[in-house]
């Protein structure tokens, strides 16, 4: 595997040992072995059925793997229980499809989780929510219902209410695949503040731009393996790998 290391000094939030994925005969996850330092941001990119996803939704137990270890902060994950739902509170999740509660306004959506789950009084929730919504530019639809929002203001939507959590750890998969491309830098561009301000996140996208943008380091995977990592200007102007190249080559000429 071709490496340079740029993680910034910290100490690890994240640490993937020897993981792997089977689903029945197939092998989605091969001799993973990742650290994530606390603070960086780690942009995840490859060709269709590398892995990406599956390496994200491992780290909050969505997937479960077949074999190694993976800590979120000193702790492994915990298989079921209390233990995993506090794990789910501590690591935010974006997905490509929004996943809101058709029947419940934004800013219902965005307090749920820390009245829930968290035990905040719904006036303490109501005001963090709203000063999230404002972080992510739509607190004007604070009282709309989901539909109501386009496809970019519903995935701002899901990341105000991922962060109300105050999550150690926020994972994003392919989080502007679904949206018009017009709505995609409105997405990107909270997902931008998020990196600047410092918040811990692992990015599986097709957006080279937030990558070269964003990212302390680019994770490129293909056939389930982790081929190259380093930082985005090296990666993108200098890769190292056949595999890497090649993948390049072909964003670059269509």
């Amino acid at each position: 595997m071709a490496t340079s290391d740029p993680r910034p000094a910290g100490d690890s939030l994240v640490v993937m040992s020897d993981v792997q994925k089977h689903y029945g005969d197939f092998q989605a996850l091969k001799d993973i072995d990742l650290t994530v330092s606390r603070g960086e941001v780690v942009v995840v990119i490859g060709p269709s059925g590398s892995g990406k996803s599956t390496l994200c939704r491992t780290i909050n137990r969505l997937e479960t793997i077949t074999s190694g270890v993976i800590t979120i902060d000193g702790k492994e994950l915990p298989k079921e229980g209390k233990g995993l739902a506090q794990l789910r509170a501590d690591v935010g999740m974006v997905f490509q499809s929004f996943n809101l509660f058709a029947h419940l306004t934004i800013l219902e959506n965005v307090t749920l989780g820390p009245i829930k789950v968290r035990g905040m009084k719904k006036a303490d929730a109501e005001r963090e929510a709203r000063v999230l919504l404002e972080r992510v530019g739509i607190v004007a639809q604070a009282d709309k219902l989901p539909a109501q929002l386009s496809g970019g203001q519903q995935q701002r939507v899901a990341i105000a209410r991922a962060l109300a959590m105050k999550p150690k750890l926020m994972l994003f998969d392919e989080p502007t695949s679904a949206l018009d491309p017009e709505m995609i830098n409105e997405v990107l561009d909270v997902m931008v503040g998020l990196a600047r301000d410092g918040m811990t996140m692992i990015v599986v996208t097709h957006e080279m731009g937030f990558a070269r943008k964003a990212a302390d380091r680019v994770i490129f995977m293909a056939d389930g393996q982790i081929v190259e990592e380093a930082a985005p200007e090296q990666f993108f102007t200098r890769p190292e790998s056949a595999r890497a190249k090649d993948f390049l080559s072909k964003l670059i000429t269509h």
